[in-house]
């Protein structure tokens, strides 16, 4: 009579790759959500959302165009299907929730439009829910619950504050955020079939494209020449919120594993909370860190479930 081996459990990870790997996750989190500390100090030189994501994505496509050069030589060639899905996907996902992010940027703080983008996850399981009848716990009604209880806090906060249009501003960011959730959903199946680094790097040269041909159609060319701040900014904004966060997650996740790596992410509401503080002098009061607190709280809800 033979018997089945048991399977071997895979090495455990060392404590300093796993360290390591922690801290590549939480750098990557707070170089992204830093984009919109670098956004509103670009809306100081009275450039707008067009102008600014095209100098954003002027100075990060060629990082993704050279991966996405490399990955045609070395991998093979994609189907049609997979190349409309791919198109689509970076309009959606990078063109359409970074344009909503920029505009609503003008108009909320950078501790409420985080807190909002940090929704993302709980979209995807709303969607889910209408879509594809996927039934909802009682732990992750509860982390839902939780969470938009902490934006209605921020934003009646805000509101009561005098700030302008923040009704207007938050409706933008929401709209970011359902969009990258759409993102996220649309992608599951792709990014086993070519990969992370590829889905990536041709997505963002889709968004890229997108966002200068905008900037072409919408605005006059002579919008190109800025002061040097914008140029360095934007050079900022274009690599390290941008170019630097994506991969430092995909090798975050690749070290310690996406949950740990997602969990990781939590950093971000918080570093720009206190970033805006910091940098733009944005006032952090008790609303704002209950607020914050139980958005964390919905989303660490959340992400224990699986």
């Amino acid at each position: 009579m033979s018997t089945t081996p048991a399977p071997v459990a895979p090495p455990p990870v060392s404590r300093s790759v796993y360290l390591g790997g922690l801290a590549i996750a939480v750098g990557g989190a707070v170089l992204f959500s830093t984009k919109a500390i670098v956004a509103k100090l670009l809306y100081r030189y009275q450039i707008d959302a067009v102008t600014l994501i095209a100098f954003r994505m002027i100075f990060s496509l060629p990082v993704f165009a050279v991966i996405a050069c490399w990955q045609m030589r070395t991998a093979p060639p994609l189907s049609w299907r997979d190349r409309w899905q791919l198109v689509g996907l970076g309009l959606v996902g990078y063109y359409l929730s970074s344009y909503l992010d920029f505009l609503g940027l003008q108009y909320i703080s950078v501790g409420l439009e985080r807190l909002i983008l940090f929704l993302t996850p709980t979209f995807v399981l709303l969607i889910t829910t209408v879509y594809f009848k996927y039934a909802i716990s009682r732990v992750q009604w509860l982390a839902l619950l939780t969470s938009y209880c902490g934006i209605v806090l921020v934003f009646v906060h805000d509101l009561q504050g005098g700030a302008s249009n923040v009704a207007l501003g938050s409706t933008l960011v929401l709209g970011a955020a359902c969009s990258y959730a759409v993102y996220l959903l649309g992608s599951g199946e792709l990014v086993k079939r070519i990969g992370s680094l590829r889905l990536v790097s041709y997505a963002m040269c889709v968004a890229s494209f997108a966002c200068i041909a905008q900037f072409f159609i919408l605005r006059p060319v002579s919008l190109l020449i800025q002061p040097e701040a914008v140029y360095g900014w934007s050079l900022v904004n274009g690599i390290f919120c941008t170019v630097l966060p994506v991969f430092m997650t995909m090798i975050a996740v690749e070290r310690i594993g996406a949950p740990v790596a997602s969990q990781a992410g939590m950093i971000g509401p918080v570093s720009t909370l206190f970033l805006g503080a910091m940098i733009l002098d944005e006032p952090i009061t008790s609303w704002q860190l209950a607020g914050t607190s139980l958005v964390l709280a919905g989303i660490y809800l959340l992400s224990k479930k699986k």
